[in-house]
């Protein structure tokens, strides 16, 4: 099967050797997103939750170019430098998913580049 390389200027660019996301048959795989501004290429200003919806924005605009939406998503993976926000993850999500929701997985982690507090990956299925 033919390997895509997906991209979409509407997210950021990639901050070192990976591709936003590579589509192989119906199957998409969408790197991590932390919250940056696609046109600056820097941290969204903002509190958490702001932070989360950055995040969830960059990912829908890959899966937007990759011919899928959000709903789309069979597992997001989730990375919070503090495992208190996830409440916070909860409600953001909430607004941009419907039941069924995708499988997932929240991580606490030590660090995430650039000083973020989060960062988001998934695979998604394209159904279309």
């Amino acid at each position: 099967m033919a390997r895509e390389i997906i991209h979409s200027d509407k997210a950021p660019k990639a901050i070192g050797t990976y591709s936003q996301a590579v589509k192989i048959g119906d199957t998409v795989y969408l790197s991590g997103q932390i919250p940056l501004v696609p046109e600056t290429m820097e941290l969204v200003e903002g509190d958490m939750e702001t932070q989360i919806r950055r995040v969830f924005d960059n990912l829908s605009a890959v899966t937007e170019a990759a011919g899928g939406s959000l709903a789309d998503i069979a597992k997001l993976n989730i990375f919070l430098t503090d495992l208190g926000h996830f409440s916070v993850v909860n409600e953001v999500m909430a607004s941009y998913f419907q039941q069924p929701y995708p499988a997932r997985a929240a991580i606490g982690v030590a660090s995430l580049p650039k000083g973020a507090q989060v960062e988001m990956d998934a695979v998604m299925v394209l159904t279309g």
